[in-house]
C-alpha cells in the first residue's frame, strides 16, 4: 500500500520505521523546525530527522488548511494517511484525500483521554494500563471508530517520559500487525463509547503545582504525570523548588500537609493530606539538580521545613 505519515515528535519516530516495513511511504509531514536551546537554533522535529535518514520526501506546511496542501495530499495517490502526535488538526478535506482515509494512532485507549496529552493525564488519574487504539479519524477530536486497541501496563513509578517510551513501542506493533488488516478491510472499526469519555488537555506550565493536601497516591501520580514537562514544582522558603522523582513513602503522613518529615542521609519525606512520599531528587531555584542525599547534606531541606 501507499501511505503517508503525520507526525512531528520522538514517540512517532517508531511508528514510522515501522510503516516503512509495511508501505510506501510516500510523503512524511512534520510541524516547522523550532527554535532550541541557549542559542535559538532551528532544530528539526524527530520525526523529520528520522525520515531524512531514511530517504523519505518530508513537508511542513506552516499552515494546512489550505486548497494547495489538500491538493498536495491528494496528488501521492495514498490508500492511507496514518497521523501520531502531528499536533495540528487535520481538515476535511484532508481527512479526505487519501482513498481509506486518515487513521490515527492515540495514546489511549479510547474513549479515554481524548485529546492532547493522553500520556499525562493518564498518570495523573491513577490509571494502571494505557495503550495505543487505532482509529478512523473523523472531524471531532479523537472521536472516529476504533479498529484495534493494545496494552500497555503503567508502572508505579513511571514517569510520563517512560511511558512515552513504552507507547512508542507498542504504536510499532499497532502498525506492522493491525494498520495493514484496518486498510485492507479485514477490522470492523467500532463506535466509542462518548458517554465514557475522558479529556486530557493539552498541558500548561501551572499543571505542574503540587498540592500537597491531596492524598500521598495523588501527588505521587501527579509528580510523575508531569515529568519531564512541565515539571512537578511547589515553593520551599520562599524560592521555587522543583520536584524532579518521587515514590510512596509511607501510609501515615507523620505532619501537616508539605511538611518535611524525614530528612536524614538520602531521604526526604513530605506529608500530604494522608499519607507521605519520599522526594529522591529535586532542585532549588538558582541552584543545579540533586539527589535527596546532597539536598540534606547540603541543608536544602530540612525537618520541619515546609512546601508550597
Amino acid at each position: 500500500m501507499r501511505a503517508l505519515f503525520f507526525g512531528t515528535p520522538e514517540i512517532a519516530v517508531g511508528a514510522l520505521e515501522a510503516l516503512t516495513t509495511v508501505a510506501t511511504v510516500v510523503g512524511v509531514i512534520c510541524q516547522p523546525d523550532k527554535p532550541a536551546g541557549r542559542g535559538l537554533e532551528l532544530k528539526a522535529p524527530a520525526v523529520k530527522a528520522r525520515a531524512l535518514e531514511l530517504g523519505l520526501e518530508v513537508s511542513q506546511p506552516t499552515k494546512i488548511k489550505t486548497p494547495d496542501f489538500a491538493e498536495w495530499v491528494r496528488s501521492r495517490d495514498a490508500d492511507v494517511a496514518v497521523v501520531m502526535a502531528y499536533g495540528r488538526i487535520l481538515p476535511k478535506a484532508v481527512l479526505d484525500a487519501p482513498r481509506r482515509g486518515c487513521m490515527n494512532l492515540h495514546a489511549s485507549l479510547l474513549p479515554k483521554h481524548r485529546g492532547a496529552a493522553p500520556i499525562n493525564w493518564s498518570i495523573v488519574a491513577g490509571d494502571k494500563t494505557t495503550g495505543v487504539s487505532l482509529m478512523q479519524m473523523d472531524e471531532g477530536l479523537d472521536t472516529g471508530p476504533v479498529y484495534a486497541k493494545r496494552e500497555v501496563e503503567i508502572g508505579p513509578n513511571m514517569t510520563a517520559a517512560d511511558l512515552s517510551v513504552a507507547l512508542s513501542a507498542c504504536a510499532r506493533v499497532v502498525v506492522a500487525e493491525d494498520l495493514p488488516r484496518a486498510v485492507a478491510g479485514e477490522l470492523r472499526a467500532e463506535a466509542q463509547d462518548a458517554s465514557a469519555a475522558t479529556h486530557a488537555r493539552i498541558m500548561e506550565k501551572e499543571d505542574g503545582r503540587i498540592d500537597w493536601s491531596k492524598p500521598h497516591s495523588n501527588v505521587h501520580d501527579h509528580a510523575r504525570g508531569m515529568t519531564p514537562w512541565p515539571g512537578a514544582f511547589t515553593t520551599l522558603n520562599g524560592k521555587l523548588f522543583k520536584v524532579l522523582a518521587t515514590e510512596l513513602a509511607s501510609e501515615e503522613a507523620g505532619g501537616a500537609a508539605g511538611e518535611v518529615v524525614v530528612a536524614q542521609k538520602d531521604r526526604i519525606e513530605v506529608a500530604c493530606g494522608s499519607g507521605r512520599i519520599a522526594i529522591l531528587r529535586g532542585q532549588v531555584e538558582g541552584k543545579k539538580a540533586l539527589d535527596a542525599r546532597d539536598l540534606v547534606a547540603g541543608r536544602a531541606v530540612a525537618v520541619g521545613g515546609k512546601l508550597g
